[in-house]
């Protein structure tokens, strides 16, 4: 349910080499927990990051990118310092594992005090081994946790545009093609959209979860009951 697209946030897994980052505190009134909810929505669908219940995209995952490094004995304020500054000039990828074109994120994706805050939470648990997400809360935050970043729900006061604007796109259908949408999302893709959608969210969210999910989606299109493709 992911658009095609040239331009996509990628956090370059060679930020660890050729960037040279004092091991001083560069952030030291960031607030980590606003850092986590700004990561999921800029960052979240396209980086795997195990603390935030990101799954792999299209760029690196940032855990994969850094365990080495913080094994290796780099530190928190270090890898800050590395985060902050592909932020602001992110390197080219030479290809999309999805689509073999040629991508790159954009500068300053997140700025300011959004930006210290993102690369002081990503650098507190980007690689640190056992990291995982904290329990999920109720329908609305697991939507904005899990598909927030990608995709626009008024209800859900998200502003994602990789994927379909779901307000749009789901408007008229049932609880089993919600469902389907979110645990087989190769089985129908919206006309515009390449089958880029992470394969994993049945395994991800529990099925309470799952389930209570698919309600809070139904209800904020309108609990429509049709059924028919996008």
């Amino acid at each position: 349910m992911t658009r095609a697209r040239r331009v996509v946030p990628v956090l370059a897994a060679t930020a660890l080499t050729g960037v040279v980052v004092a091991g001083c505190d560069v952030s030291e009134n960031a607030d980590i927990e606003r850092g986590r909810a700004l990561f999921q929505q800029n960052c979240g669908g396209c980086h795997g990051l195990a603390q935030a219940g990101t799954g792999d995209g299209v760029g690196p995952n940032l855990d994969a990118a850094f365990a080495t490094a913080r094994a290796d004995g780099m530190d928190n304020d270090t890898i800050e310092g590395v985060v902050q500054a592909q932020i602001a000039n992110p390197r080219e990828v030479s290809e999309s594992a999805l689509n073999r074109q040629r991508v790159f994120m954009p500068a300053d994706i997140v700025t300011g005090q959004d930006a210290e805050d993102v690369a002081a939470y990503v650098a507190s648990v980007a690689g640190v081994p056992g990291a995982a997400p904290p329990p999920l809360g109720e329908p609305q935050q697991v939507f904005t946790e899990q598909c927030g970043s990608c995709h626009t729900l008024s209800a859900a006061g998200t502003t994602g545009t990789q994927g379909p604007n779901l307000d749009e796109a789901l408007a008229g259908k049932d609880a089993a093609f919600i469902e389907q949408s979110i645990v087989d999302p190769s089985a129908v893709i919206a006309p515009g959209y390449s089958d880029s959608m992470p394969k994993d969210f049945e395994t991800r969210i529990p099925a309470e979860n799952l389930k209570a999910l698919v309600q809070f989606i139904l209800d904020a299109v309108g609990g429509g009951k049709g059924g028919g493709g996008n």
